[in-house]
């Protein structure tokens, strides 16, 4: 079956007192104990999904994704190494700090740390957000989606689609290469943009209700320079989202009403009309970035561009508020 979601991400970075107040107060996490040299955080009944490393770098510091078997597990290592990617079995005590049963890791060609695991360790107790949110939409989807900023988007795609398995999503090569991966019915769990930069650029996390988001963009408002991207819906996977400045630099984008692909029979293809439908201004982009985008915009309002209505299900809503 190969890798079903993603499971975990890391993050470096010495300022775990900003980090935490961000992490429960603006995204509604759950803080766990802090142990050792980093502090951990839950979205739902997995143990851990967000992890703040206490070392300097303020940058990504590992991916973690699942996969459904230990037999995947060790399909995908001697895949890799037989295609010369040094790949290092992850030992007990790395695999108790990351709470899976197992796992090994390896950097991708771009010197990112990615670290494939199994069985991740289920909370003892219920999840309990750091404020009132109804819930993250994870599960068989996963955490959200990462999105890293790489030299070369077109190089490194043979790697994460012909190795690891990552089935292409859509793509699209102005104003920047970006390319999306689904590895589940996620529209994405993965995407590179080829800004000729290295790191994370942002991840993001699904809300069950749009409230969710509204009341996380009056908190980020509130904060004065709290706002990166402004409100918006995307074009590809129909996210309703904003995207807020973290205390590390790069972004996390807080969202609702994701798309949910068949990926059995979904065909990649390239897309032209850019990444929103609406919103999503930039006010950290220098005029003439920003204004590019800002055109793409004006030239998906002009055509009428629009995601399809929200189908309404009785059935579907009184079982996911029963859930």
């Amino acid at each position: 079956m190969g890798i079903c979601a993603l499971s975990y991400i890391g993050v470096r970075s010495d300022r775990e007192a900003d980090w935490h107040a961000f992490a429960t107060g603006q995204l509604g996490m759950h803080a766990v104990d802090a142990a050792g040299r980093h502090r951990s955080f839950r979205m739902d009944g997995q143990a851990q999904r967000f992890v703040v490393s206490d070392e300097t770098g303020d940058t990504l510091a590992f991916l973690g994704w699942e996969v459904a078997t230990r037999d995947d597990l060790e399909h995908l290592a001697a895949q890799l190494d037989a295609a010369g990617t040094a790949v290092t079995p992850g030992s007990a005590a790395l695999a108790d700090r990351r709470q899976v049963g197992a796992l090994v890791h390896f950097s991708d060609p771009a010197g990112n740390r990615v670290e494939l695991v199994v069985d991740p360790v289920q909370a003892d107790t219920a999840f309990a957000p750091g404020r009132p949110i109804s819930g993250f939409v994870t599960g068989p989807l996963g955490l959200g989606h990462a999105v890293l900023h790489v030299p070369d988007a077109e190089a490194l795609v043979p790697f994460y689609r012909d190795l690891l398995g990552f089935r292409v999503s859509d793509y699209g090569l102005t104003p920047v290469p970006m390319f999306f991966f689904h590895v589940n019915g996620r529209h994405h769990s993965f995407a590179i943009i080829g800004s000729g930069q290295a790191g994370l650029h942002h991840f993001m996390v699904e809300y069950g209700n749009l409230d969710d988001v509204g009341q996380g963009y009056d908190l980020a408002l509130a904060r004065g320079d709290g706002i990166a991207y402004t409100l918006g819906r995307h074009t590809n996977d129909y996210m309703t989202s904003f995207y807020a400045h973290t205390p590390s630099g790069f972004f996390i984008e807080s969202g609702w009403g994701g798309r949910v692909i068949d990926p059995a029979t979904w065909t990649p293809h390239e897309t032209h009309c850019g990444p929103s439908f609406w919103g999503h201004d930039r006010p950290y982009l220098p005029d003439a970035q920003r204004d590019a985008f800002r055109a793409l915009r004006t030239a998906a309002a002009e055509q009428g561009l629009r995601a399809p209505p929200v189908t309404e299900c009785p059935w579907l809503y009184d079982l996911m508020h029963r859930r």
